[in-house]
């Protein structure tokens, strides 16, 4: 399938967001671990969330295929050692070539059973639930900061607790951070000094919150604010001003690309620098920033730098290369078919200094079974007149409603026959 996208003038929308994905998976295994009888509200509408939440539901079936979603595959690998009884936990192609080999031996040094179906430190996995001991455990911390959730949240349960001792680097350190305070919702004490984190056997206590909504979602309206021709009318609803996601971040940053944010009772209203704008001093200077703690905001801002004609130096990307897909070859592909030459150097940065090559004349955006890479790229066509975006279907796995918004605020979508 591919859709067309096409911007009308005026664009305009109260958007109600998706709950936060992050929050909802860690609530999901919060709620298990404690036997919790209050419902999640809202719940993400995700693929992600609801594979996980569809899994912890369904437990006496032996064969658990999550599909395309990583965060379920690591959480539950965790969940489920803890678990009397025996799962075969599958997925996608995909995911079977994610590597998860740092995980499940983290969980054998405290005591898990984990065996690979196939191949060696990768899905699917045979997993026998049992009492685990617990203990000390050392793990790198540039890898994906949800191996080091899955562990912190079963740590409770440990018969020794859990000594976790980080090394490195940490990226991704704001989704760390939101499972310590969602863990404390949740009545556990996790004590966390520089590169050690500890937690004791401790018991979990039911709690209810409501989850609020999803500022990586909301990046794509940032960017359809930056990119329109002129001021959109666009309100973001369910955002919080004090959030717990990492992702929140892209207030400051639109800030720099002249969009200011309005914090309301019920979310977030979203206007241009006018000044700016009109001065175009957002795009004199070189954008420089480190995505180490923002990775699912890179998409988004190398799109919009290069449509904004800004130059940029983003640094801190390691984790993309293990993403729903190689993200960053994904963008320097689809960069071009634009005609915008993106610079790779060190698997880890990604650069433009202003690189242009022929674009081509109706470019398709592929979208690599990567709902960022679709959400990221459908505002171009506010630059470009419109914008073929191959399976737009993928969008299910964070934002399902993507497109009826985009329609709903002034985009024209059509299906290619």
């Amino acid at each position: 399938m591919i859709y067309i996208l096409e911007a009308s003038p005026g664009l305009s929308a109260s958007i109600r967001l998706p709950a936060s994905k992050s929050i909802s998976n860690r609530a999901l295994i919060l709620n298990a671990l404690s036997k919790s009888i209050h419902p999640i509200a809202p719940l993400s509408d995700s693929d992600d969330t609801q594979v996980l939440y569809k899994a912890l539901q369904g437990l006496e079936t032996k064969m658990i295929d999550i599909g395309a979603a990583g965060t379920s595959m690591r959480f539950l690998t965790a969940y489920l050692s803890l678990q009397e009884g025996e799962w075969m936990l599958t997925g996608s192609p995909r995911m079977k070539n994610r590597p998860i080999g740092i995980l499940t031996d983290a969980l054998r040094q405290l005591g898990a059973e984990i065996q690979y179906v196939e191949k060696e430190g990768f899905p699917p996995l045979f997993i026998r639930g049992k009492k685990m001991k617990g203990g000390s455990v050392s793990l790198n911390g540039s890898v994906s900061s949800q191996f080091i959730s899955a562990l912190m949240m079963i740590a409770p349960a440990l018969e020794q607790g859990l000594n976790l001792h980080l090394e490195g680097n940490i990226v991704s350190l704001p989704y760390i951070e939101m499972t310590v305070r969602l863990m404390e919702r949740y009545g556990i004490k996790v004590n966390w000094e520089g590169q050690i984190i500890q937690i004791s056997p401790q018991s979990y206590t039911p709690a209810v919150f409501r989850i609020e909504g999803d500022w990586s979602a909301a990046s794509y309206w940032y960017e359809i604010q930056t990119l329109a021709a002129e001021n959109a009318a666009i309100e973001l609803q369910g955002l919080e001003k004090n959030s717990i996601q990492g992702d929140a971040a892209c207030v400051s940053l639109f800030e720099t690309m002249g969009i200011q944010t309005f914090f309301t009772d019920s979310g977030v209203q979203l206007e241009k620098n006018q000044v700016n704008f009109r001065e175009k001093t957002v795009s004199s200077s070189e954008m420089v920033y480190d995505f180490t703690n923002e990775p699912d905001l890179a998409q988004t801002f190398v799109v919009v730098c290069c449509l904004s004609d800004r130059h940029f130096r983003f640094t801190g990307l390691q984790s993309l290369r293990i993403k729903e897909t190689d993200r960053i070859s994904a963008l320097q592909n689809e960069m071009r078919k634009l005609g915008y030459l993106i610079r790779e150097e060190s698997g880890s940065i990604l650069e433009w200094k202003g690189e242009r090559c022929e674009p081509e004349l109706d470019p398709v955006i592929s979208t690599y079974d990567d709902h960022r890479m679709a959400m990221a790229f459908a505002p171009v066509c506010l630059k470009t007149k419109k914008i073929r975006i191959k399976d737009p279907e993928v969008v299910a796995k964070s934002y399902p409603n993507y497109w009826n918004d985009l329609s709903k605020a002034g985009f024209i979508i059509t299906e290619e026959k």
